[in-house]
């Protein structure tokens, strides 16, 4: 019998046996059950399982941490043993009917930004690669200087970093149409509505240009950058639309259905939704801003510490939209590095553990993931390490806020979102990468050095068993 295959046995074993999977599917780290009976799980023996990371309950599944690659070979071997696998979709259907009412709505929020960040990803790396070959030490390397760069070179770059946010309704509008089961294209149709070019221009009426007013009070303005207004459109839209079709004859429900639908929900997101929801948007960037701007780095220090306690309630997705809105005002984004410093710590103190354990099996935990927090990705390292010998958490959150501290100090702002630590340094080219790196080994450091010295022996190891 292969290894992975006696893990997936085992894995079904400990998790009450194939009777008691309801069903079963995986993402990038992870695989994910959801079972009838909670009570037949053996935790502590899944835990222990060769090549298993951590696992926890959240959003009604019982999540198995095993990390990028390994998750899809073990997977493998389960569906090998007739259980009900499903898509990941089916199941975030299936798991969306349990928690509660805030749980819900966080994890809807989610559903919707995580699809549009890869490219909010790709546009922050082109504005960081804008600002290194635009710094005067870069072009002096090849005899230039910023008067030697044509026009056309800079709106090429225009269209590389602001394509993502002029366009960001039409993107959100398609997200929330698919999440709530609407048809993606009139989503997109739609979202492209209200950046139509015929619309007086979001960051134009920002700097004093006239909105078009209707009936003498409604001011109607393109909404460039938004993302509340589409969200809530989308919302409304994907619902208009299911009620419609099931009302329209099926003869005429092509025709009817996204004629109606876009006619009703045009009007409303201008006249209604629009106004309404920019206003609400406008708040809260200013409460945002009002944060960050916190004296002596006290937004870094709270931020940094509690950041990675938000990560394990899965409620952390709230931070997409005010990095967004961050991004589209002010083309940075000071969250980033402090949700980086957050990070760090958490791998810095996983580090510690698997330098000073004298377990094979604790380091050969610990060091994969510690690596992965340096890359981004905290869960193996708290769930599988941290959070369970509890201290070395609680070092990585001091680690954190000493780390965010130094970069809210700093004036610290990414070009972009969504990636931190090692691979965040592609959105400090623009002159910020020393003090980038500065304050990830601080935390780093903080972190590491707490659990050295008092989060971590053998000790603990010994009781956790």
């Amino acid at each position: 019998m292969s290894e992975n295959k006696k893990i997936a046995k085992d894995l079904l074993e400990g998790v009450g046996g194939t009777e008691n999977v309801k069903s079963v599917t995986h993402c990038a780290t992870r695989m994910r059950f959801i079972v009838y009976d909670e009570e037949k799980i053996d935790k502590e023996k899944v835990e222990n399982l060769d090549k298993v990371k951590g696992a926890f309950f959240n959003s009604g599944q019982y999540q198995v941490i095993f990390g990028t690659g390994t998750v899809n070979r073990v997977y493998e071997e389960v569906e090998k043993f007739e259980v009900n696998s499903v898509s990941k979709e089916e199941q975030k259907e299936e798991a969306a009917q349990q928690g509660n009412k805030l749980q819900r709505a966080i994890r809807t929020l989610g559903d919707v930004f995580v699809p549009i960040i890869p490219v909010l990803v790709a546009t922050g790396l082109f504005m960081g690669l804008r600002g290194l070959v635009m710094q005067d030490q870069i072009l002096a390397l090849f005899g230039l200087t910023e008067a030697d760069i044509s026009n056309n070179f800079l709106l090429f770059t225009e269209i590389l970093t602001d394509t993502a946010f002029v366009f960001l309704p039409a993107l959100v509008a398609w997200s929330t149409f698919r999440v709530f089961g609407g048809t993606p294209i009139i989503g997109i149709v739609l979202g492209l509505m209200l950046v139509s070019p015929v619309l007086p221009n979001a960051w134009g009426v920002a700097e004093g240009a006239d909105p078009l007013m209707f009936f003498g009070f409604i001011p109607v303005v393109g909404y460039q950058g938004s993302v509340l207004p589409a969200f809530f459109a989308g919302i409304i839209g994907a619902k208009l639309e299911k009620f419609i079709r099931k009302r329209v004859p099926e003869a005429l429900d092509l025709i009817l259905t996204p004629f109606l639908t876009l006619l009703i929900m045009i009007v409303a997101a201008l006249f209604v939704i629009g106004p309404i929801f920019h206003v609400v948007e406008e708040f809260i960037l200013q409460g945002t801003i009002a944060v960050l701007g916190l004296p002596f780095g006290l937004a870094g220090l709270l931020l940094g510490f509690f950041h990675q306690v938000i990560v394990i309630t899965g409620v952390h997705h709230i931070f997409n939209l005010l990095e967004i809105q961050l991004l589209e005002n002010f083309g940075n984004n000071p969250f980033n590095p402090i949700i980086t410093a957050a990070t760090a710590a958490q791998g810095g103190a996983t580090l510690a553990v698997a330098m000073k354990t004298k377990s094979a099996k604790l380091k050969a935990l610990a060091f994969p993931s510690s690596l992965s927090a340096f890359l981004g990705i905290t869960e193996p390292a708290i769930f599988g390490v941290n959070l369970r010998y509890v201290k070395p958490f609680f070092m990585g959150l001091i680690g954190g806020a000493v780390g965010g501290f130094a970069a809210s100090i700093m004036g610290l702002a990414g070009t972009g979102m969504a990636i931190t630590v090692i691979p965040g340094t592609l959105l400090y080219l623009d002159g910020q990468i020393l003090q980038y790196l500065l304050v990830n080994v601080i935390a780093i450091g903080v972190a590491f050095a707490l659990t050295w010295m008092f989060g971590f022996s053998d000790k603990e190891l010994k009781e956790t068993k």
